[in-house]
């Protein structure tokens, strides 16, 4: 674990911004980047840097999922009527790993994605070890027995810097409702995402 906190870290000072909203985010000390260059000063960025910084702090998110599984969510985005950027963040948030996320059953997205692939996690009652899988409105997620007492998930449900969202409905410390596909502007990022540059980026 120690080695992808350091990771995450990594990325939150590389973009210069606490993504998660961490307490021990790095950049809450200092704002620059990594590395001995990290204090040389910024020049304008292109619009292709623009686009490709949107992108990258997007999919490191939402635990830096892989370019070829992230490329695939665009595509999928970009075929469904409506805007693609608000069906981007839609598939994004519909993830399996990210609604264990914002049910505040793990203290980050990559302790979701493991107590999703240890089998942890019931959806509707069946256990489910598959991170991306898509979760519908409807859909009940739930903890396993053992999950209950992990000092990881009740770390998570004492955090005081996030909330659960309007889009998951709590039901006890042990279960919740996958309500509704959110909007950009419903889903709690601490920081701004633009999913209008990452549908740019992959447009080009």
């Amino acid at each position: 674990m120690s080695k992808r906190k350091s990771a995450k870290h990594k990325l939150d000072r590389r973009m210069g911004e606490n993504i998660w909203g961490r307490p021990s985010s790095p950049v809450n000390r200092r704002s620059y980047g990594p590395g001995q260059h990290g204090q040389r000063r910024k020049g304008k960025m292109s619009d292709y840097g623009l686009q490709l910084r949107a992108k990258q702090k997007l999919k490191g998110y939402y635990g830096d999922v892989t370019e070829k599984q992230f490329k695939a969510t665009y595509k999928a985005a970009a075929r469904m009527k409506g805007d693609t950027g608000q069906n981007l963040i839609g598939l994004l948030e519909q993830r399996l790993d990210m609604v264990v996320y914002r049910a505040k059953f793990a203290p980050t997205v990559w302790s979701a994605r493991q107590l999703v692939s240890h089998g942890h996690i019931r959806v509707n009652g069946v256990k489910c070890n598959i991170a991306s899988r898509k979760v519908v409105p409807g859909d009940v997620i739930s903890l396993g027995n053992k999950a209950k007492e992990m000092a990881l998930v009740i770390e998570a449900q004492s955090l005081p810097e996030r909330e659960i969202p309007d889009y998951v409905a709590p039901d006890g410390t042990d279960k919740v409702t996958y309500t509704r596909v959110p909007k950009l502007d419903e889903v709690p990022y601490p920081v701004t995402m633009e999913p209008n540059l990452v549908v740019e980026f992959y447009s080009r």
